[in-house]
């Protein structure tokens, strides 16, 4: 491995602030794990982490440079990106709010597809690409050998670091969920306000200039 401990530890503390600190992620994942269950958070929050390896990927290549300095390329993923999230929360909107465990079986989206859901939504954001590109850089050392073999070693430590923790947050906010959906209307509630985070989300996305 082309890294030292040194490099690895530092590395793993700051993406473990980052990935914990609140924000669009965790959000996301808190929704979707309470609006739909311990399984749908747990897939979606495993399919943002997995998003991830594009990103290394193109860290690694020195893709992410050249869609940082392209404002037509930057503009168009930009708007991608937030129009499917946007897309992502008026699907919430329309839905029935099922939360119920009996109710997950019959629910129209399963869990390979909100992991799918997680992937793509981190996968096609713009952020993610510049936030690596200026991020893990910081992390290679030149001395140590090739930098885009570093690089792809801290994008895969973020990778999985970010999945055991979204997967985390999936699980117990499922249980919440879980709980909150034998109550009433919760379940319906909870599915606007995931919707609602969704359509904010991808607004801002689309409207940061």
């Amino acid at each position: 491995m082309p890294l030292t401990p040194e490099q690895c530890l530092a590395f793993l503390a700051a993406a473990v602030l980052i990935t914990v600190s609140p924000g669009p992620d965790n959000l996301m994942v808190l929704s979707v794990g309470m609006s739909r269950g311990r399984r749908h958070g747990m897939a979606f929050g495993l399919g943002c982490a997995a998003g991830c390896i594009s990103h290394t990927t193109l860290a690694a290549l020195g893709i992410s440079a050249l869609v940082a300095a392209s404002p037509m390329a930057f503009g168009v993923l930009k708007l991608g990106g937030g129009a499917y999230l946007v897309w992502l929360g008026i699907q919430a909107w329309r839905s029935g709010g099922a939360v119920r465990t009996d109710a997950v079986a019959v629910l129209p989206s399963s869990p390979r597809q909100f992991f799918a859901k997680g992937l793509l939504a981190n996968a096609i954001n713009p952020k993610v690409v510049i936030f690596f590109l200026s991020f893990l850089p910081q992390f290679v050392n030149v001395e140590h050998g090739s930098a885009s073999v570093q690089t792809a070693w801290l994008g895969l430590i973020f990778t999985l670091q970010s999945a055991l923790i979204f997967g985390a947050l999936g699980f117990f906010s499922g249980s919440v969920g879980q709980w909150l959906g034998r109550h009433g209307k919760a379940g319906v509630w909870l599915d606007r306000a995931a919707g609602t985070v969704f359509v904010a989300l991808g607004a801002r996305l689309m409207a940061v200039r």
